[in-house]
């Protein structure tokens, strides 16, 4: 007997159109025209003009021959052109492929190659190490210089030479800004292309889809606390997971984004103060950078601007520092698969009442899946087994849903490989809580077994941090002959803090248990990424160069 609801039910332009974050900006402009969308330096764009521009853009490349499954590959800060490139690319069915800015010539070329990009467009800060990638590629692309009219005379990087054969309002200059874009024929086309930060060997090209920019869109407004015309800093880089897709996201209520080339205590409370800011991005560096900001580089607001951060959960300390400078945290967790941030600490009201102790505790835990996230589960990754949600039964977090990855370009074996079981894998380690609530314990290739004994890096860098000298650290596993491997901590000081090794060590054993404190105490500048967040495989290294406890 056939089924009733899908006789004559079928799909059809008027009941169906396939998601994109396009069309979000259209709405946006429509409705808000003159509302401003784009604030950079003197310059204020507004939604009107934001739209016309991508639209010139799209236009433009389509009549260079851009068109479905060709990649534009841009080298930008955050500025508008790198906004207008998150539309315009799009609008032809090409893939847009953001270059981490802090990425050496080897690995542009090979990024370059690997996603045989058609043009690229370069700020000119950015010239000199571009020009000595192109030397180095296969691909010939097209090179378009963006020449940034507000870039500081007192800027930390002076400008390179032009590189590319023509310059980016001169491309504008030749599109339409009525182009005739083109809705995505599948909304599980690729609208985007992200290099994961490949520790070892090559990094791998995630790619994103059209319906899960669009959801992740939705999922950011909700999540991140959007409401109408917010104002958006952006300290997070847009290279990063697309800006955790927060470039979409502000077209749903009309925000403005407030550009900022470079992370800067004074540049970021003059934009807060001036802009009337109400939302940002990043990692604990960024709030560092906030909270001990020189007192002249600081200014009062009086808005509440809420910052939502990844990677470890801030230390009390930071937080309590955050609330008094008029920042309110948020606790996000993802992975570049998907599409940044996926994961969020939902607070309940009730945990205010609980004493200290209680209220870290649960700010420790990275949360519970976006509303657009159909699955998140911490497993076996060998059985597939979910583990109880006790709290302490350590597993692998998967997800599953509509913002995971496409997969990875090229690399159709490292795809069947995250995506075993039907889970997204995401090799970090943890533990499901009886509410329901994950906590990361470490990655899989950072837990630190001594004695046979697991030691998770995490634990021990909280309790580092809890020392009122430490701006950060990271601990890593140093072998040892009696116990295979006992931790080794490296540690940053505050600027004009002191302590000792002994201090160090002593500190951490009122926090753990004896096994899990560090032997060594080594004091330097910790290795971070162009995101803020720890290079851990860097630590390891220098553990092997300076050898075995």
């Amino acid at each position: 007997m056939s089924n009733p609801y899908e006789t004559d039910l079928d799909k059809n332009p008027a009941n169906y159109q396939p998601l994109t974050p396009i069309a979000l900006l259209e709405r946006a402009a429509k409705v808000f025209p003159g509302h401003v969308a784009i604030i950079h330096g003197d310059l204020k764009v507004s939604y009107g003009e934001f739209w016309r521009r991508s639209c010139k853009l799209g236009s433009a490349l389509a009549r260079r021959g851009i068109g479905k499954g060709d990649t534009v590959s841009v080298m930008l800060s955050n500025t508008p052109p790198m906004l207008e490139a998150h539309f315009g690319v799009p609008m032809t069915r090409a893939v847009l492929h953001s270059l981490n800015t802090r990425l050496d010539a080897a690995i542009i070329a090979f990024q370059l190659d690997h996603a045989e990009t058609k043009i690229l467009i370069v700020d000119r800060e950015f010239s000199a190490v571009v020009a000595e990638a192109l030397k180095l590629t296969k691909v010939k692309p097209l090179v378009v210089d963006f020449d940034d009219p507000q870039y500081d005379e007192d800027a930390p990087y002076p400008k390179g030479e032009r590189i590319g054969s023509l310059d980016y309002e001169a491309l504008l200059a030749k599109g339409e800004e009525d182009f005739a874009w083109s809705m995505p024929d599948d909304e599980w086309n690729a609208i985007s292309l992200n290099y994961t930060s490949g520790t070892t060997g090559n990094p791998k090209g995630v790619v994103y889809h059209h319906r899960g920019a669009a959801l992740m869109a939705y999922n950011n407004t909700v999540h991140a606390g959007l409401s109408q015309h917010s104002v958006y800093l952006w300290t997070l880089p847009m290279f990063h997971c697309n800006g955790w897709c927060f470039p979409w996201t502000l077209a749903v209520t009309a925000s403005t984004h407030v550009c900022l080339r470079w992370v800067r205590a004074k540049a970021m409370y003059d934009a807060i103060a001036d802009h009337g800011v109400t939302h940002l991005c990043g990692a604990p560096i960024v709030m560092s950078t906030l909270i001990n900001a020189a007192d002249p580089d600081k200014r009062d607001f009086p808005q509440t601007v809420t910052f939502n951060t990844a990677a470890a959960p801030p230390p009390e300390a930071v937080l309590s520092g955050m609330a008094e400078a008029g920042f309110a945290v948020t606790h996000l967790y993802g992975l570049t698969e998907t599409y940044g941030p996926a994961v969020v600490n939902e607070w309940h009201s009730d945990w205010n009442g609980l004493d200290a102790a209680g209220r870290t505790a649960r700010k420790a835990r990275q949360g519970v899946s976006y509303a657009g996230l159909e699955g998140l589960s911490v497993r076996n990754p060998e059985t597939m087994e979910e583990v109880p949600h006790d709290g302490e039964t350590i597993g692998e977090a998967m997800f599953r849903g509509n913002i995971v990855m496409k997969g990875y370009l090229k690399n159709p074996q490292a795809t069947q490989e995250a995506f075993a079981g039907g889970w997204f894998h995401s090799g970090d380690l943890g533990v499901m809580h009886p509410d329901g609530y994950l906590q990361l314990k470490d990655r899989s290739k950072d837990i630190i077994i001594s004695g046979g004994e697991n030691i998770s890096s995490i634990e021990v860098e909280d309790a580092l941090y809890k020392h009122p000298a430490v701006a950060s650290c990271g601990v890593v596993g140093m072998a040892d002959e009696k116990w295979g491997e006992t931790p080794v901590a490296y540690v940053e000081l505050k600027p004009g803090k002191s302590a000792t090794e002994a201090e160090i060590i002593e500190h951490c054993r009122g926090q753990l248990a004896r096994f899990k404190c560090p032997r060594k105490v080594v004091f330097t500048e910790i290795p971070k990424t162009s995101t803020g967040k720890i290079q851990k495989f860097r630590l390891r290294e220098m553990v092997k160069e300076e050898g075995s406890a």
